[in-house]
């Protein structure tokens, strides 16, 4: 499949999608505020074994919403990906999600059998994984959180999620010659509409836990290898191995570890998909 640059319309909105590399499909379901170019240096990585899809979520950068403003829940962002891999293979995909994109994947996985051959499941922010004490915990946190961004804007905001989800945000340890995020007007806008609707879309999501036992996709649960063990994303992907009878998957860096070390992440994942064919 030659690289490629689309659109795709599905019910209520237009997303944008960008295809590189040759081999098997493997999608890119990114965390946040992530789009379609949230991991270059990563997909630099893999593009000479792997057909790669990169897409902006709904809300997100060059996606369009036909109702500006919209918002989504996480099985409807599934349904964008079910579409999505519907439009580019008819055979089963591989997929990595990160933090969002996990539970996009899972989703995915339960609605959508045998689309989905592998799951990658990065720290998936998932409060519905954990006991119902720490759901609610930790739900309650997620719109404390999202209520302090409605307040105090995204500077404030942004080290606060970032203690939430374990990111180190003065870490040193990352791989050189990373290409440059900054936090533009695009991003910005981004974090917006990640801030005031798929933080309302994880807290009251409806992802069937006792079905992911039964789904034909191979689920690994991943964490990063330097996140902190008491925040929820690693608790629920520890859960996740749990519940699913396998061995949590270590892979370089923290939560953004996709972003910060590629080169090795890179080699993560292939390992991971390579094994257990």
């Amino acid at each position: 499949m030659p690289n490629t640059t689309g659109t795709l319309a599905v019910p209520g909105a237009v997303l944008h999608y960008q295809v590189r590399g040759t081999g098997p499909l493997l999608l890119i379901s990114q965390s946040g505020e992530g789009d379609a170019d949230r991991t270059t240096d990563l997909v630099t990585q893999l593009i000479d074994s792997y057909t790669v899809v990169t897409y902006d979520r709904r809300g997100l950068s060059r996606s369009r919403l036909d109702t500006p403003g919209q918002s989504a829940t996480l099985a409807e962002h599934a349904d964008d990906v079910h579409r999505l891999l519907a439009s580019l293979t008819d055979t089963s995909a591989l997929m990595l999600g990160c933090s969002l994109g996990a539970v996009i994947g899972m989703h995915a996985a339960v609605r959508h059998p045998g689309q989905i051959r592998t799951l990658i499941a990065h720290e998936p922010v998932a409060p519905r994984l954990l006991p119902d004490g720490e759901r609610a915990c930790h739900e309650r946190e997620l719109a404390a959180l999202q209520d302090f961004y409605l307040r105090e804007g995204l500077a404030a905001a942004l080290p606060e999620i970032a203690r939430t989800l374990g990111i180190d945000l003065t870490a040193k340890d990352v791989e050189p010659d990373l290409t440059p995020q900054p936090i533009n007007a695009l991003r910005a806008a981004n974090f917006d509409y990640f801030f005031r609707h798929d933080f309302t879309a994880v807290i009251h999501d409806t992802l069937d836990i006792a079905a992911l036992k039964d789904v034909s996709t191979r689920i690994v649960p991943a964490a990063g290898r330097t996140t902190a063990r008491n925040v929820f994303d690693y608790q629920a992907a520890t859960a996740l191995a749990t519940l699913l009878g396998r061995e949590l998957q270590e892979l370089p860096g923290g939560h953004n570890g996709n972003t910060t070390h590629p080169r090795a992440y890179a080699t993560r994942i292939r390992e991971i998909l390579n094994a257990e064919h």
